[in-house]
C-alpha cells in the first residue's frame, strides 16, 4: 500500500498468494481470486508445514526505495539482505589459480576457452578434460599448465566469494544480532545474513522476495506518456474483454508484450487464436517443460477440431474452461475435493506427494482417493483411472494463482500496445535503450507496422523516446558513450534558451565539462546535429577544434565571472572546420553503425535490393516464424567468433545485419577453410545457409560463403542511368574508365527537353559495378537516377 501511495508501481501478484482473496482486499494482489477460481489451500492450510509467504513484484528502478521505507518501518537493524556463496567453478578457478602462478593473462585465457560454457549446467575440469581433445593436449605438452590444472582441480567447487540474494529480504521482530551472525557488504548499505536461504527460515526470520519487474516499469511509463495526451488510464481499469487486444494476439504481434515474445510461444499463440483471458492464463501454465505435452489436445478441443470428454460427469465443472484438459494444480485439488472427499488442505498435501512422487505416500494417497471417490458413487476403475492421470499431471502441473496474475501482465502489455501503439513503443524503447539488440528488434516491429522512427537530433530528440506526431523520436541517451546524463542536461539547455543555431551556438551553451571529445563524435556520427550542419565528417574530424574552442570560451567565462562591468560576452572568432567532403553514404551507415549499434537511417543492402531480389535472396524476417529449408541470403558482417572442435578443427560463428534485422551462421569447418579470408566485420556476404528450428532458437549453417560484389559482378543486369541534358559527361566518361569489365551493361536515359522522349544511349561495353562505384555515379552533375532494370 505504501508503495501505491508513493507512485511506486506493485505487480498484480505471483504465486499461490493471488489464492487469498484478504490478500486481495488488502491490495497485496490484483486479481478477484474467486473470479478466476484460485484456491486459497492452495497459499495456507492447516496441514500446511512450512510458513507461507509473499514474494512481490516492483517497479524495477524504484524498488530500493520500498526496501529503504521497509528499514524505516522496522529499524535497520531488523532488516537484512541474504547472503549467497560464489563458488570456483572451472573457468574462474583457473583464472584465480593462474594469476597466483604469475602465468600472462591470454595464455591462461585461452586455455579457458577451451572449456566448455554453460550456464545452466556448468561443466567441471574433469569434465572438461574428458570432452575437450585440446585441453588434454595442452596439460601433456606443457607443465604449467598440467600445474594450473591439477591446482585447479583440487580448488574446484570451494566457494570463493560472498554476495547478496538478488531479491531475498528478511525481517526480524529483534535486532537480527541477536538471532543470526551478520556480515557487512561495502556495497551494500543494508548487512547481510551470514545464514544463507535455506537457513535464515530455519533460524525463525521472516523471508520477503521484493523482485524488480521490468515489466512494470515499463507499464507505468506507458501509462505516463498516454496521461501527458490527456487521457485518463488506470491499468487496472481496463476490460478483458477488449477486441483489439485480442486482434493483436491472433495477429501474433507479441515484440515488447510480456512472456510472448518467444519464438515457441508465439507459435503456440498462433494456433491458439486467443479470445478470453482465459486462454492467456492457460496458455502461460502450458508452455513449460511437461505440460507442452498436453498443448495440442488442449487446442485441438478449443478449436472444435477434437471432442471434449470427461471421465466422469463430475469432471465437467473443474475442467469445463480448460476443455476438459488438466492444466492447473488447483484442478487437482478440486478433484481430490470433489471426487475423492478431500479437504482443500488435504488436497494440497495430495498435489504435493503427487509432485514429489514418493512411492509409499503415494500408494496410501491413491487407497484413500479411490475409497472416497467410491463413496461418492464413483465406479472404483474410473477413480483410479483418475487418479493415475491425476499423479501424472501433478508431477509438472502449474500453479494457477501465478499463471493468472502473470497472464494479467501479459494482457496489460498487449492492450497498451494495441490501443496506445506510440506510447507503447516509445516506452519499451526508453527502458531498453542500453540494448541494441533489443532497440533493433522494436525497430523492424516498427517498420512492420509502419510506424516512422525519426533520426536523433538535438534540436528534436529528449533524453528519452518519445512520440513525436505520428512517429517515434530517437532518444539522445541511446546513442553509445554519450551518457544519459549529460544528454538530459542538453536538453534543459535547449528548453531554456531555445533550439541550437550551429555548431557554434551548441558549444558556447554547453558546459565544456559535460561534453567530451567522444559524446561530441557520437552525437556527429549519428546524425544529431543534421538539423544544424550537413557534413558530418566535417564536424567528426573537427571534433578537437571544436572542443579547443569550447574550452576557450569556458575559461574566458571563468575569467569574466565577477567583473565589475557586468556579463559575459562570447568571443567572435568563427570555429575554422577543416575542409572536407562529406562521408559516403556508405562510410556514414558505418559510423551511424558504430554509434547506434544498427543501421537507422538506411542499409548498406538497400542499394542492391533489386540485385537480391533477382537472385531470389529472403531476408532475416522471413524466419521469425521458423522455416526449415535451404534459402539464401546477404548480410553485413558485424562479429565473428572462432572455435575449435572436440576434434581440433575450426569453425566460426558470424553475426550479420541486413535491413530486416540480426541473424547468425554457423559456418563449419569444410565450408570455414574456403571463406576464412571473408569473414571480416564490415564485409558485404551473400550466404547459401540450411535453416532449421531448435525449440525457440533458430540455426542457420553455412553451405556456400561468396562476396556479394562478385556474385553480381558476374552476373548479367543493366544498369539505368536517368540524366538531365546538362550532365556532366566528363566525370562519367573518367569514372567508367576505370571500371573493370564485367556483366553489368548500363544504359544512359539522357532527357533532352521535356518535350521528347529520353534519348537512349547503350553504352558498347559491359562493367562490374558495385555499390560504391553506383554512389559515385550518383554524385555526378546531371545525374537525376540509378536503377537496375
Amino acid at each position: 500500500q505504501w508503495a501505491r501511495q508513493q507512485g511506486i508501481p506493485v505487480g498484480p501478484g505471483r504465486g499461490s498468494g493471488a489464492g487469498s482473496v484478504v490478500a486481495w482486499a488488502l491490495t497485496i494482489t490484483d486479481l478477484d481470486p474467486i473470479r478466476f477460481q484460485l484456491i486459497f489451500e492452495r497459499f495456507l492450510n492447516p496441514e500446511r508445514v512450512s510458513m507461507p509467504y509473499f514474494d512481490i513484484d516492483f517497479c524495477q528502478e524504484r524498488r530500493d526505495e520500498v526496501i529503504r521505507y521497509v528499514c524505516e518501518k522496522h529499524g535497520s537493524s531488523c532488516v537484512a539482505h541474504i547472503i549467497t556463496f560464489g563458488k570456483l567453478q572451472a573457468r574462474a578457478v583457473l583464472r584465480d589459480v593462474g594469476r597466483v602462478l604469475e602465468m600472462s593473462y591470454g595464455h591462461v585465457d585461452k586455455i579457458c576457452k577451451m572449456i566448455p560454457n554453460n550456464p545452466a549446467n556448468p561443466v567441471t575440469l574433469e569434465q572438461a578434460l574428458e570432452m575437450e581433445p585440446l585441453l588434454r593436449q595442452a596439460r601433456d605438452d606443457d607443465p604449467r599448465v598440467e600445474q594450473l590444472i591439477e591446482v585447479g582441480m583440487k580448488l574446484e567447487g570451494l566457494y570463493r566469494h560472498a554476495s547478496t540474494h538478488a531479491a531475498g529480504i528478511v525481517i526480524g521482530g529483534a535486532p537480527l544480532v541477536e538471532m543470526v551472525p551478520l556480515y557487512k557488504d561495502e556495497r551494500s548499505a543494508l548487512p547481510v545474513t551470514q545464514f544463507s536461504m535455506k537457513y535464515v527460515e530455519m533460524a525463525g526470520l521472516l523471508k520477503f522476495d521484493f523482485l524488480g519487474l521490468k515489466t512494470l516499469t515499463v507499464i507505468d511509463k506507458c501509462c505516463a506518456l498516454i496521461r501527458a495526451r490527456g487521457i485518463d488510464i488506470e491499468i487496472l481499469d481496463i476490460p478483458l474483454d477488449d477486441p483489439a487486444t485480442y486482434a493483436l494476439l491472433v495477429r501474433v504481434e507479441a515484440v515488447g508484450v510480456f512472456q510472448l515474445e518467444s519464438a515457441g510461444m508465439r507459435d503456440v499463440l498462433r494456433r491458439l487464436r486467443p479470445d478470453q483471458f482465459e486462454d492467456l492464463i492457460a496458455l502461460v501454465a502450458l508452455y513449460r517443460p511437461g505440460p507442452m505435452d498436453d498443448i495440442p489436445r488442449y487446442l485441438a478441443c478449443k478449436h472444435g477440431e477434437e471432442a471434449i470428454t470427461y471421465l466422469h460427469p463430475a469432471l465437467q465443472d473443474i475442467l469445463e474452461s480448460t476443455y476438459g484438459v488438466m492444466v492447473y494444480q488447483e484442478q487437482v485439488m478440486r478433484i481430490a475435493q470433489v471426487l475423492g472427499g478431500y479437504s482443500l488442505g488435504a488436497a494440497d498435501l495430495l498435489r504435493r506427494a503427487m509432485g514429489k512422487k514418493i512411492k509409499s505416500e503415494m500408494a496410501d494417497q491413491r487407497a484413500r482417493f479411490v475409497d472416497g471417490a467410491t463413496a461418492n458413487g464413483v465406479d472404483r476403475a474410473v477413480a483410479k483411472e483418475i487418479f493415475n492421470a491425476m499423479a501424472k499431471f501433478a508431477g509438472y502441473g502449474f500453479n494457477k494463482s501465478h499463471a493468472a496474475p502473470y497472464a494479467l501482465l501479459s494482457y496489460q502489455t498487449a492492450y497498451l500496445k494495441a490501443n496506445y501503439p506510440l506510447e507503447f513503443f516509445a516506452a519499451s524503447m526508453t527502458y531498453e535503450q542500453s540494448n541494441t539488440d533489443k532497440l533493433m528488434v522494436f525497430r523492424q516491429d516498427l517498420q512492420r507496422l509502419k510506424i516512422p522512427l525519426y533520426p536523433p537530433d538535438i534540436n528534436a530528440s529528449q533524453a528519452n523516446f518519445t512520440v513525436e506526431g505520428e512517429g517515434i523520436r530517437y532518444a539522445l541517451g541511446a546513442i553509445k558513450n554519450v551518457g544519459e546524463q549529460a544528454m538530459q542536461e542538453l536538453v534543459r539547455e535547449r528548453r531554456r534558451g531555445g533550439p541550437f543555431k550551429d555548431i557554434r551556438d551548441f558549444i558556447l551553451r554547453m558546459d565544456a565539462q559535460v561534453i567530451n571529445k567522444r559524446q561530441l563524435e557520437g552525437l556527429v556520427a549519428a546524425g544529431a546535429f543534421d538539423s544544424v550542419h550537413k557534413n558530418r565528417q566535417q564536424l567528426f574530424v573537427g571534433a578537437d577544434v571544436i572542443l579547443k574552442h569550447a574550452n576557450m570560451i569556458h575559461d574566458e567565462k571563468k575569467r569574466k565571472q565577477g567583473s565589475l562591468f557586468g556579463g559575459f560576452a562570447a568571443p567572435q572568432e568563427k570555429i575554422l572546420l577543416p575542409t572536407v567532403e562529406e562521408w559516403s553514404h556508405l562510410e556514414g551507415l558505418n559510423y551511424e553503425f558504430q554509434a547506434l549499434g544498427f543501421f537507422l537511417s538506411s542499409h548498406p543492402l538497400d542499394a542492391y535490393s533489386a540485385a537480391l531480389k533477382r537472385l531470389q535472396c529472403v531476408d532475416s524476417s522471413y524466419f521469425i516464424d521458423g522455416a526449415d529449408g535451404s534459402y539464401r541470403l546477404a548480410g553485413v558482417i558485424l562479429t565473428k567468433q572462432e572455435r575449435t572442435s572436440k576434434i581440433g578443427q575450426r569453425f566460426a560463428f558470424v553475426q550479420c545485419s541486413d535491413g530486416a534485422g540480426f541473424f547468425e551462421v554457423a559456418i563449419f569447418s569444410e565450408v570455414f577453410v574456403t571463406v576464412r579470408s571473408l569473414l571480416q566485420p564490415g564485409k558485404v556476404l551473400l550466404f547459401q545457409v540450411s535453416a532449421r528450428r531448435d525449440g525457440d532458437v533458430l540455426r542457420l549453417t553455412a553451405q556456400d560463403v561468396q562476396l556479394l560484389e562478385d556474385v553480381l559482378a558476374n552476373t548479367s543486369q543493366k544498369l539505368q542511368i536517368t540524366a538531365s541534358a546538362n550532365i556532366d559527361l566528363g566525370s562519367l566518361q573518367s569514372l567508367l574508365a576505370q571500371m573493370p569489365s564485367g556483366k553489368t551493361e548500363v544504359q544512359i536515359h539522357l532527357q533532352l527537353s521535356t518535350q521528347q522522349a529520353p534519348a537512349i544511349i547503350t553504352l558498347p561495353a559491359t562493367y562490374a559495378i558495385t555499390a560504391e562505384v553506383r554512389e559515385r555515379l550518383g554524385q555526378i552533375a546531371g545525374v537525376e537516377e540509378i536503377s537496375n532494370k
